[in-house]
């Protein structure tokens, strides 16, 4: 389920960021005491054995010209206009089972990824 605030069928968020996620973002700023706001900053760089890795950061930094911004489930999260034109359709979800706990990035225009799981070519 979507849940970027603004959305309309004209203009759809073009990631999902799930409420556990979001939650778990807000706990992590909460238990930093960060003193400026924060963003959750998501990318994609080049590397891995597969081409492209995500990345996921919390930021302080937002620049209007070159990031997107999304508000979601209470948090902001910033894209690169870069990083969006790979990033489009993908889900960031957070798990917290007995056998894997962390974040992920599902994005359905990865073609193949590598045997771990950490890379992915388009």
């Amino acid at each position: 389920m979507s849940a970027c605030e603004l959305e309309t069928a004209a203009n759809p968020c073009p990631l999902t960021v799930t409420e556990n996620a979001a939650n778990e973002v807000k706990r992590i700023i909460s238990d930093n005491n960060f003193t400026e706001k924060v963003y959750l900053r998501v990318r994609v760089q080049g590397g891995g054995c597969s081409g492209f890795q995500n990345k996921l950061d919390l930021d302080q930094n937002y620049n209007e010209k070159t990031d997107n911004i999304f508000d979601v489930h209470g948090i902001q999260v910033v894209v690169d206009k870069r990083s969006m034109i790979y990033l489009e359709g993908a889900t960031i979800d957070f798990h917290s089972d007995l056998n894997k706990r962390g974040f992920s990035v599902t994005n359905p225009q990865a073609k193949s990824t590598c045997g771990c799981g950490s890379s992915y070519s388009m």
